[in-house]
């Protein structure tokens, strides 16, 4: 019964969820939206609690034992509670239960988000494009024909976004474009294909009850 009740829901939901494409009947559109809705607040609310939960064991576990940069995780912690309980009574826009101001800083989610979210991802994805340059560096080796390929395209679609380059040479935005929209497109459109068809044959797997891993255990 472990097994065959979360295996006959599982089913349910999916032939329910997959009706509400062919039938356009607005019941049926009604009852999808009104049950959808409902479970995602279901999973969001669990996911919330796992998650925080997750997060919270794992670097207390690694403070405990003391493993490489258990430091950080205090800061982890720590800005994980602060954040969470300046959300539940500073709300977003300072109209929550506690208002404060302390100089430039708003008691807010929102002063959190532009003083220090926003400036640690632009931190981030400078030092993100560093690394994709080292791994194109390695990546890009003309060690065949493709790869000869691969480079040249590369080397022309990376000119064709510098500005001044593309001033000077104005053919080159036309042949970027031309990359982008025939060539890339064309690869993108064939692995759309074999990830929809990977996902439908999962999907059909999970439903009859053929793939079992999401249940847990052996």
């Amino acid at each position: 019964m472990k097994v065959k009740l979360p295996l006959f829901i599982c089913l349910i939901m999916g032939i329910m969820g997959m009706i509400a494409y062919y039938v356009p009947h607005k019941i049926v559109q009604n009852f999808d939206n009104e049950w959808r809705n409902t479970a995602l607040r279901i999973i969001f609310a669990f996911s919330l609690v796992l998650g925080v939960g997750s997060i919270i064991r794992h670097h207390l576990e690694k403070i405990k034992r003391k493993r490489e940069f258990w430091e950080y995780s205090y800061v982890t912690l720590i800005s994980l509670f602060l954040t969470a309980f300046i959300g539940l009574f500073g709300g977003i826009d300072g109209k929550g239960l506690i208002k404060m101001q302390i100089g430039n800083f708003n008691f807010d989610i929102q002063t959190i988000y532009v003083n220090m979210a926003i400036p640690l991802g632009a931190t981030m994805f400078s030092l993100l494009a560093y690394f994709m340059a080292s791994a194109a560096f390695r990546a890009f080796r003309a060690r065949n024909f493709e790869a000869v390929l691969l480079l040249v395209a590369a080397f022309i679609v990376m000119l064709a976004s510098v500005p001044p380059i593309a001033r000077l040479i104005p053919k080159l935005s036309y042949i970027s474009e031309w990359i982008l929209d025939v060539p890339n497109t064309a690869a993108k459109r064939g692995m759309l294909f074999g990830i929809t068809l990977g996902v439908l044959s999962t999907s059909l797997k999970i439903l009859l009850g053929i793939e079992r891993g999401w249940l847990g255990g052996k």
